[in-house]
């Protein structure tokens, strides 16, 4: 038996999230399900990270176990027959069988895509906050506080089964694109919620005209239930990068896809 590595892209629109539902389709139980319609009854499916409903991804990643002899661009188009048009796999590549592609991780990188207007033609693949309007300058400056280490439990959904909220952020890009405000966040790790609502609280700042000094108040609460932090929608938000250590996958050809 060998471990291979499988990176996928996904239109999260029609998508109840990465993990395995009991009703609805999942990025997870269709890649299963494409697994075993091969012939890999037990391919021990895990993924680098979940992502909500209605999210999207340019890049997540996944293991499984295959002692079959396909190769591995066989694996890629015999399991793209098998998905529907909103999931593909773009690249799958043997690993070391000690390999995880959650715990492997190193760090990972989101994308959120807020429009300054809604229209009915970007709702699905672009984020969209009502109100006054946002200054970058005001974003910028705030996403300064939130680099490097701190504890974001002001900044997430409660989730009393992980008791450490310290993430590690290693870099925070904001960019207008073409009329949509471009978020770009890496960190060693994430946390529910952590992206829609650093976003979401930052533009509501803005909004407001507060900014620096209250989120360093709302960093500092430690309370999920902070009456300023708000969650951005889920649908300008895209996995956009998972980085592994000592491992050289090929360029990939949709890095520039949101902003092209």
């Amino acid at each position: 038996m060998s471990r291979f590595l499988v990176r996928v892209m996904y239109d999260g629109t029609n998508l109840r999230g990465w993990q395995t539902q009991t009703t609805g389709r999942s990025v997870q139980g269709e890649l299963i399900a494409a697994l075993k319609d091969l012939g890999i009854a037990h391919p021990n499916l895990t993924g680098s990270g979940r992502t909500d409903a209605g999210v999207h991804s340019l890049a997540n990643y996944a293991h499984f176990d295959y002692n079959g002899k396909m190769t591995t661009q066989q694996l890629v188009m015999a399991m793209n027959s098998k998905l529907d048009s909103d999931i593909m796999i773009t690249g799958i590549w043997q690993v070391p069988d000690s390999f995880n592609a959650r715990y492997s991780a190193i760090s990972r990188t989101y994308i959120y895509l807020l429009a300054r207007k809604r229209t009915p033609l970007n709702r699905l693949y672009t984020g969209y906050i009502s109100g006054k309007e946002i200054a970058i300058e005001d974003l910028r400056a705030m996403s300064e506080v939130l680099k490097g280490s701190h504890n974001f439990t002001s900044l997430s959904k409660n989730n009393p089964a992980i008791p450490n909220h310290i993430c590690n952020i290693s870099s925070f890009i904001i960019e207008e694109i073409k009329g949509k405000i471009f978020f770009q966040i890496t960190a060693d790790r994430f946390l529910h919620h952590m992206v829609r609502r650093i976003v979401g609280t930052m533009v509501n700042l803005s909004q407001r005209s507060l900014g620096v000094e209250t989120l360093k108040q709302i960093l500092e609460e430690q309370n999920a239930r902070q009456k300023l932090v708000f969650t951005a929608p889920p649908q300008g938000l895209y996995l956009y990068n998972v980085q592994y250590p000592d491992l050289k996958l090929e360029d990939y050809p949709y890095n520039n896809f949101l902003t092209d």
